[in-house]
């Protein structure tokens, strides 16, 4: 996975943010200020930074102007909403730029487009006796190929994305096949007990009582 650092100044986002960036597999370093997170690239070389632009001692927008961050993609996390912020912030070399308050699964979706963007790979998980290559949307058991619908594939890949985090029945409906889908959360629930039928997940998609289900990795 990848080195991430985070410059934020409030703790509180800044935890949010590492929290779930550990729970999808990521390591993360924090940076309180502009100041800090210069002096942090001495120890630390980040595959990808998420950058506040409002900071104590050097804003983000000066320390992309000063390429602080030379060769190392950016994604923008602020407050500062504007389209002419917005623009600024793109223009400066940013890959994204994402608006708070965020949700943090969107966060999580926008730097696993830019990492893939930067560091092409072949997207391959293994889950127990369970090979799944999402690219190729293919899943092997026990090395035997196991055919899924498109429905099926589409669900788990949000189950793995979005690991170690509970996810409700609406937001798995919502991500796997968007709003315009014609069905109710009880689709959900058919395509979890196939998916942990077919590729043996019985033991790894868990049922978050009260919100909706979890692939524990």
């Amino acid at each position: 996975m990848a080195n991430i650092l985070i410059v934020e100044d409030e703790k509180s986002i800044s935890d949010l943010i590492l929290m779930n960036l550990k729970l999808v597999g990521h390591d993360g370093r924090q940076a309180f200020d502009g100041s800090e997170a210069i002096a942090s690239l001495k120890e630390f070389h980040p595959d990808l930074v998420i950058l506040d632009v409002m900071l104590p001692y050097v804003d983000g927008f000066s320390l992309m102007e000063q390429k602080a961050f030379a060769y190392i993609p950016v994604i923008f996390l602020t407050a500062k909403d504007t389209i002419s912020d917005k623009v600024k912030g793109l223009k400066l070399g940013a890959d994204d730029y994402i608006v708070k308050p965020f949700e943090a699964l969107e966060l999580l979706a926008r730097v696993e487009a830019v990492l893939r963007r930067i560091k092409p790979s072949e997207r391959v998980y293994t889950v127990g006796n369970t090979i799944i290559y999402l690219d190729q949307r293919t899943a092997t058991v026990d090395g035997i190929s196991v055919d899924l619908t498109n429905r099926e594939f589409e669900l788990l890949e949000v189950l793995i994305t979005n690991r170690n985090i509970a996810l409700s029945r609406e937001k798995l409906l919502d991500l796997a096949w968007g709003y315009d889908y014609f069905g109710d959360t009880r689709t959900v629930d058919v395509h979890i007990t196939k998916l942990r039928k077919k590729l043996c997940l019985e033991d790894y998609i868990k049922t978050v009582y009260k919100v909706g289900y979890r692939l524990e990795v």
